[in-house]
């Protein structure tokens, strides 16, 4: 995956520190958000291992697609909404702008969703009240932002730590079988649902905001750096990123082998958590209800920090946070308040992010491919169609699911 210049890199190779690990754990967050809960324990529970390739070669994208947004911040000290709006028509920026809002949205209402719904689980707070609650936390951790970069990357991983402990542990009590988890690596779909499915678990794992965020995270390291370091810090950021979104791959696929090996009815969120409770016990059920909330709380505020992002690269303005929060958050609220049935309000959301991942990665890979904006960070022409490829796969994902749902 790494790409690297001759002329500047095989003179002097530093070793990786471990203060520059950090942006792609931030932006693995997002990668294991409620949505992932939704989507992953659905599919498990409808059609057991079947769709467990659809997982992982969303995680390889994943891997590719973060890969280049760290190199863009890497080699330009610029994020990518910030190149949009400086190389596009301005229409085209101002259009992909909107786009990414509505996109927030959707995040914003996956991540709001699925924290209340862990808290409600845990302490039978009302699912509104748990919502707003929800939100006040993500502040919480979002100040930590203030007082420098580290802190917040550090809050960020530690949520993250308590996600992977808490599957390793249902996975472990509950157990697999190993023949079935091999052959749902098979690619495969079993009907036009499944396909549903596969769509919504990319949405769900190639998240769009965590496209624009990650180059943001990236240009910050980047500024007053000389060439040669910068490609240092391109070796340890493709390591963040294998290590960050291996881990975050590893959760989803425990996420959906944990589900296919309970008996899942009704809302497949709160039905796992009852059959853990009944069948392996109540240390089980805690384990999946505070992964749950730190799931929400977590991804809550990295799509927050991403909304800053988006308004200030593609319009050049910000608006305070809890502005932000609080428009962002209406979906969600209106979600718990309605009563709505919370898994498949997830689901759909997610659907709606894949919808939104080409908007995102295709201009990625259109800055990525040009010597005159990456210098020596360009990429190789393997790079650049894998990249396309995966684009295309999306899109006509995409496409083929509109058509399924206009001829049923």
């Amino acid at each position: 995956m790494l790409e690297r210049d001759p002329a500047t890199v095989a003179a002097v190779r530093p070793a990786i520190s471990a203060k520059l690990v950090g942006p792609a754990f931030v932006a693995a967050v997002a990668y294991i958000d409620p949505g992932n809960f939704a989507t992953n324990i659905t599919a498990g529970g409808l059609f057991g291992y079947r769709l467990l390739w659809v997982i992982v070669v969303a995680n390889v994208t994943a891997m590719l697609v973060q890969y280049l947004s760290a190199k863009l911040g890497i080699a330009t000290g610029r994020d990518l909404p910030e190149l949009c709006r400086q190389h596009f028509p301005r229409p085209v920026s101002r259009g992909l702008w909107v786009q990414a809002e509505l996109v927030a949205m959707a995040t914003d209402l996956a991540e709001l969703v699925g924290a209340a719904v862990g808290l409600n689980l845990l302490f039978g707070v009302p699912l509104p009240i748990a919502g707003v609650l929800t939100a006040v936390v993500a502040f919480g951790v979002l100040a930590l932002e203030q007082r420098g970069r580290r802190p917040f990357e550090l809050a960020i991983a530690a949520l993250f730590g308590v996600v992977f402990l808490g599957f390793a542990y249902d996975v472990t009590t509950v157990g697999a079988h190993g023949r079935e988890v091999v052959a749902g690596l098979v690619p495969g779909f079993a009907g036009p649902d499944s396909v549903l499915l596969a769509v919504s678990i990319i949405g769900a794992t190639v998240m769009p905001h965590v496209i624009y965020l990650h180059s943001a995270l990236t240009k910050k390291r980047a500024h007053h750096r000389s060439e040669l370091s910068r490609h240092t810090l391109l070796r340890s950021q493709a390591v963040d990123v294998l290590l960050a979104l291996g881990t975050a791959g590893l959760i989803n696929m425990a996420m959906l082998v944990l589900a296919a090996s309970l008996p899942i009815a009704g809302d497949p969120i709160l039905s796992a958590h009852d059959s853990l409770g009944r069948m392996v016990g109540g240390g089980a059920a805690l384990a999946f209800a505070v992964a749950l909330l730190a799931s929400g709380v977590s991804s809550s505020s990295v799509g927050t920090y991403a909304g800053q992002v988006v308004m200030r690269g593609f319009v050049r303005r910000s608006i305070p946070l809890y502005v932000r929060r609080g428009v962002t958050m209406l979906p969600g609220l209106t979600v718990l308040a309605l009563g709505l049935p919370t898994t498949d309000s997830l689901v759909i959301s997610q659907v709606a992010l894949s919808f939104g991942i080409p908007f995102a990665l295709i201009p990625l890979v259109l800055l990525t491919r040009r010597a005159d904006v990456m210098g020596s960070f360009v990429n190789r022409r393997v790079t650049t169609v894998a990249a396309s490829g995966c684009a295309a796969l999306i899109t006509l994902l995409n496409v083929y699911l509109v058509v399924a749902e206009v001829s049923s």
